[in-house]
């Protein structure tokens, strides 16, 4: 794990001897490790376990074994690609996760929803939105969140350069926040960023 510039870690989430994944088969072998506050990535090939570790941490995935240790201030996922989501409308979506998350912060979700190009989608069902489009939803609402952890699971999947841009740009004025951790699951992590850790799977 790489050291952040701050001269003390404060770990806002750790895995303790983690394993597990979907059907009752662990999918990587059993994990300790603790993120700091800023901007942490996990990275691997296909099939290695990145959006399993995510599921596990995010509560969505029971561990086979080990345990977990969250922040009071909640930790953000959000998996819409789903059919489940299908006939939910991106405000409703937005309107629900609020209800979730104390600090959500609405200003910031209407600057991202117009930076996104997302304001004139929001009355629309996520089965009438492009992979990208629909993505953005859950962007803007992990942006949005004001969760001490957020999840992103290849954030820049479908998504055009411009919005891609903005969504890095994001990420890189954020992680010097000194209460807040987002740990970024991709294949690698893009050159340019300046990570508090980095997690090869």
């Amino acid at each position: 794990m790489s050291s952040p510039s701050t001269p003390t870690l404060s770990f806002l989430l750790q895995a303790h001897n983690l394993s597990g994944g979907p059907c009752g088969q662990a999918v990587f072998e059993p994990l300790s490790f603790s993120w700091p506050a800023g901007l942490n990535w996990v990275c691997g090939d296909e099939g290695c376990g990145k959006t399993t570790l995510l599921r596990l941490l995010a509560g969505d995935l029971l561990p086979l074994n080990g345990s977990i240790e969250t922040p009071p201030g909640g930790v953000f996922w959000l998996d819409l690609q789903g059919a489940a989501h299908d006939e939910t409308t991106v405000q409703a979506c937005w309107d629900k996760l609020q209800a979730h998350y104390p600090h959500w912060n609405n200003a910031l979700l209407q600057d991202l929803s117009e930076a996104l190009n997302m304001t004139s989608h929001r009355h629309k069902r996520l089965n009438m939105l492009s992979t990208g489009s629909r993505r953005k939803v859950m962007l803007v609402a992990a942006l949005a969140s004001g969760a001490a952890v957020t999840l992103l699971d290849q954030p820049f999947v479908s998504l055009d350069q411009v919005s891609i841009r903005l969504i890095k740009d994001f990420l890189t004025n954020t992680a010097s926040q000194p209460d807040r951790a987002w740990i970024v699951a991709d294949y690698e992590a893009p050159e340019g960023l300046v990570l508090a850790s980095l997690l090869e799977l």
